[in-house]
């Protein structure tokens, strides 16, 4: 055992469940036995370890979410996901971590080679007699590619071990051994680009094509770390059922046996009753009909609706089930289709959340007062910035119910007023006759919003939002497109929104970025990312905001940037720079700044009306019995109640096809290539100028 392989210990914080969160543990790797262990703390190192892994055969990835994380998979399937004090402390684990797996990996092939064994050796770049040095880096990515591509050639012959018992089969020792080779060079070309003198030749370690192929070398090893994970798992799950053990299984729900013989669907019980509310309501036989009627805000209460992701560790405990659904997906496939498992939904319908785009609705009220269109520009986007938080503030991500095509949801904010109006400030305009009042009981602004879902395939919603007091509303169609990354999974939002500010004549539109679901195998996070235009025609001003996503190499997570310029000159008056979950700071021309915590800001609680106040295709009272199940974690319940209501949509798209009937919107008509409220602002007799 060579010098480079010394014991190694000391603290790491190590993740639980989401329930326990991260604490600290006394580290100790063991070189000589190939084991990770880990104490309470310290002092505790003479007793027996709390936890121990092998390391033979095992994946070491640093992780994408920072410069801090990395995790230790076994070959058991057991996983360890580790965080470090800082980048350096991580890079000093893993690199032991890896040379001791790879000590112990080679030793268990020798010990049990399989048949007819090929060597995969290659020739190390890291000497100082390396010619990478003098290739251009053209080059150096036609060699790391071609390496690449020779050592994923895997063995094709047939396993032919005879112990059931080894958790290793052949197959994956090849990849295993393949793997280590793979790191090794890995670890030897980032070493000799390190290297590299400062600015001596034609080539320096801040070389843009050097520094691209570090990070598509990285990036390669992480994926193909992770693939080979999942391999492992489910070859291990493959031996313990032989061998008599635990299974992964992909199964559908267990269905009562009354709805399996194609049983009336009120003779379903839930807690020994029949099924009652909006289940019963879409049972019947007629497709849903929709009347003009308005909905009646004097029924709005303060929504009391405060949920709290509790089923932590729930993406652990279920991750056989994730395993077997990424093994039937393909890298770019569109996810609009696919069903995915109950126990990744969020308790609420896509429709809701859109509704926090309004969490801070003094914000948003803001914009009209500002004193010329440079200042409103500079509010909408920081209204804009802040609009994304509430929305996405869980320790997990979650995916919200797929809306029901003609399922809508009603809310609205009461927001403060700022101030007095000035004195020769025109009155406000009273509300339309037999609307809704826009103005709550203590003086405040009234801010309204509606949200319908208007297409099924592709999936499109649209959501408006109004307060006739201030004469300014906001119409948007959105259409959610999800593909399948490989350890992530992407969504597109396509579509545009307008905010009309009437009492200055002003247009604003505005695109949305993607988001992206990291770490789907571990612990799901979302980012944001893409670049997003804000336009107004009439100011001549207007503003690009670009969503960073995390580069594979160092970086800020959640980090986002903007400008906002007058056209004409495209004098940038205005910079924005900072995080779209924390704190942002604006920078203006005249070299003022401003900081702006989006987690200091007040939310305002949305008023919605109670379950039994709204109609059978409102959010919730459509999905509240498959909220109920989840809340009380019932999960089959709950899969059962969301089939039901997917059938649904299903038999009446049908029953529509055949007849030859369109479907009717409610609130929003088609124009062009979107969607617009049908009774927009502007449209209202005494609000026209």
């Amino acid at each position: 055992m060579g010098d480079h392989m010394e014991n190694i210990d000391g603290y790491l914080m190590k993740y639980t469940n989401l329930v326990t969160g991260w604490q600290y543990r006394f580290f100790v790797l063991n070189n000589e036995a190939g084991l990770l262990e880990y104490f309470v703390n310290e002092q505790s190192r003479p007793q027996k370890p709390r936890g121990t892994l092998p390391l033979a055969g095992a994946v070491i990835s640093p992780s994408d979410e920072d410069s801090h994380t990395f995790t230790v998979n076994a070959i058991s399937g057991e996983q360890y996901k580790l965080r470090a004090t800082d980048a350096k402390e991580r890079q000093h684990w893993v690199s032991r971590l890896q040379i001791c797996t790879q000590h112990h990996t080679e030793a268990m092939g020798k010990s049990n080679p399989p048949p007819k064994s090929r060597s995969y050796s290659m020739a190390s770049q890291g000497s100082a007699s390396s010619p990478l040095s003098q290739r251009r880096p053209s080059q150096l990515q036609n060699q790391n590619a071609a390496s690449f591509f020779s050592m994923t050639q895997l063995h094709k012959g047939s396993s032919l071990y005879s112990s059931k018992r080894s958790l290793l089969p052949d197959h994956l020792l090849d990849a295993r051994e393949m793997m280590t080779q793979a790191q090794g060079q890995h670890r030897d070309l980032i070493q000799t680009i390190e290297g590299l003198p400062p600015a001596v030749g034609p080539l320096s370690p801040l070389d843009q094509d050097l520094l691209m192929l570090k990070a598509t070398s990285m990036a390669t090893m992480n994926c193909l770390n992770d693939c080979l994970h999942i391999l492992q798992l489910q070859q291990v799950a493959r031996q313990r059922s032989s061998l008599g053990g635990p299974t992964i299984e992909w199964l559908e729900p267990k269905l009562p046996d009354i709805l399996k013989n194609g049983g009336p669907l009120d003779s379903f019980s839930t807690e020994g009753g029949p099924l009652e509310g909006s289940l019963l309501e879409l049972s019947a036989t007629e497709p849903c009909s929709f009347s003009g009627e308005e909905i009646d805000g004097e029924d709005e209460v303060e929504d009391a609706f405060t949920e709290k992701e509790e089923e932590l560790g729930a993406v652990e405990e279920e991750r056989s089930v994730i395993l077997h659904l990424l093994s039937q997906l393909k890298l770019g496939m569109d996810l609009t289709r696919v069903v995915l498992p109950t126990f990744i939904l969020e308790k609420r319908s896509l429709l809701e959340m859109y509704a926090d785009f309004m969490s801070h609705p003094d914000l948003f009220v803001a914009i009209t007062d500002g004193q010329g269109p440079e200042e409103r520009m500079v509010c909408f986007v920081e209204y804009y910035l802040t609009s994304f938080h509430e929305g996405r503030k869980g320790a997990i991500a979650k995916k919200p119910y797929n809306p029901i095509i003609g399922e809508s949801f009603h809310c609205s904010w009461r927001v403060p007023r700022s101030g007095e109006p000035a004195k020769d400030a025109p009155s406000p305009p009273s509300p339309p006759q037999g609307s809704p009042t826009t103005e709550g009981e203590d003086g405040s602004y009234q801010l309204r919003f509606v949200a319908e879902q208007v297409s099924h395939h592709p999936p499109v919603s649209g959501f408006y939002a109004e307060c006739p007091e201030r004469r300014m509303c906001v119409n948007t169609h959105v259409w959610t497109k999800s593909k399948f990354m490989g350890m992530s999974i992407g969504v597109s939002m396509i579509g545009e929104g307008c905010l009309y500010l009437l009492e200055h004549d002003e247009e604003y539109t505005f695109t949305l970025p993607c988001a992206y679901a990291r770490s789907i195998l571990t612990v799901p996070w979302v980012e944001l990312g893409g670049k997003v235009t804000v336009n107004c025609t009439k100011s001549g001003y207007s503003a690009v905001i670009t969503f960073q996503t995390k580069p594979f190499y160092g970086g800020k997570l959640h980090k986002v940037t903007a400008e906002v310029k007058h056209n004409a000159t495209s004098a940038v008056v205005c910079r924005v720079q900072g995080e779209w979950n924390g704190v942002l700071e604006f920078s203006y021309q005249n070299g003022d700044t401003r900081m702006v915590d989006v987690t200091k800001l007040p939310v305002t609680k949305k008023r919605v009306r109670p379950n039994d106040k709204q109609g059978p295709t409102e959010s919730r009272r459509l999905w509240q019995h498959v909220t109920g199940s989840l809340r009380q974690k019932d999960i089959e319940k709950a899969t059962e109640y969301k089939r039901i209501l997917e059938e649904r949509q299903r038999t009446e798209e049908r029953h529509r096809t055949e007849t030859e009937t369109p479907w009717r919107t409610r609130y929003f008509e088609s124009e062009g290539e979107g969607w617009m409220y049908h009774k927009p602002l502007w449209k209202t007799p005494t609000l026209k100028t």
